[in-house]
């Protein structure tokens, strides 16, 4: 006879540190299992060659899950020069070389180029979809579909060590930014080949890989213990301005119901907090000068 887990109402955020080999899914599906969780939801992607940072939200977390997938994010790439993979990482066959001829401050001010907004065509291997499917699956079998370029922002490129062919960056950027495809067009203006041999988020949405936890970690806790590494549902928001409303106007926006507030209110969207300091949910200030619900939460 099979028994079934009972699913709980947990609210919260894992910061997670992704292992080597697992899918985006596979790291979210198996942090609620051991939360028990009724809802979760992972914030970007990570390639299963990828590691580090993954927030995953539970619970009433989910609703602002958008925003930190929304939000810059900054990686430890480990670049090899001379090398063209099918893939632009190492699970590509190579298709390409040439020898490496490249000094650090050449690399360096190559780098340097692709500071700002970039444009940037996704690669055939990504989980992009065309006509409901992944590129990827294209890719496989050998079909190659056109790419619009997309505008990046690139804020930062350290070159942190260049060692006969191979180099770590750190790279911050926007959103929605291939690193695998950043390496490519580097190289490219050395005249070279480059491919990624190593991948790891370390920030995002001001969440940081020093704070997170491995699922071996997050195992070895009895749930309680798992329950307090959760961090508050308002810290995928925390970027935004903050308002404490009134018991009359807290009344009105649990109801979904925009209000009137005295005083000075930011533009645009808005923490909302119960005098009590309770969390209320995202809100958002309207032309006409009341503030709207957005996102409700019940904590």
């Amino acid at each position: 006879m099979q028994f079934r887990r009972t699913k709980r109402k947990i609210d919260g955020i894992l910061l997670l540190d992704k292992p080597l080999g697992y899918s985006s899914n596979q790291a979210l599906q198996k942090i609620k299992w051991l939360f028990q969780a009724t809802k979760a939801g992972h914030t970007g992607t990570l390639d299963p060659l990828a590691t580090g940072l993954l927030p995953i939200c539970l619970g009433e977390a989910t609703k602002f899950a958008q925003h930190v997938t929304d939000a810059g994010k900054t990686y430890i790439a480990n670049i090899k020069f001379g090398v063209q993979t099918r893939t632009g990482d190492a699970e590509g066959e190579v298709v390409s070389t040439k020898p490496v001829n490249i000094t650090k401050s050449e690399l360096e001010q190559a780098c340097q180029k692709f500071l700002g907004e970039v444009s940037q065509v996704p690669p055939m291997y990504s989980a992009l979809k065309h006509k409901g499917k992944p590129l990827y699956e294209y890719a496989r079998a050998g079909i190659e579909i056109e790419r619009p370029a997309r505008q990046v922002t690139i804020t930062k490129i350290a070159v942190d060590s260049f060692i006969n062919d191979e180099a770590i960056i750190t790279v911050s950027c926007s959103k929605g930014t291939y690193i695998r495809t950043l390496a490519e067009d580097i190289a490219n203006t050395l005249d070279n080949h480059a491919h990624l041999i190593g991948l790891r988020r370390i920030e995002t949405a001001g969440y940081d890989i020093a704070d997170a936890m491995t699922i071996e970690a997050v195992e070895e806790l009895a749930m309680e213990l798992r329950d307090a590494q959760l961090l508050p549902v308002d810290t995928a928001i925390s970027v935004l301005p903050k308002i404490t409303i009134s018991a009359d106007a807290a009344f009105y926006f649990k109801q979904g119901q925009a209000f009137w507030e005295a005083g000075s209110i930011p533009d645009g969207e808005l923490r909302v907090y119960a005098e009590d300091g309770v969390f209320l949910g995202l809100g958002k200030l309207m032309e006409d000068g009341k503030i709207t619900a957005k996102r409700l939460v019940h904590l």
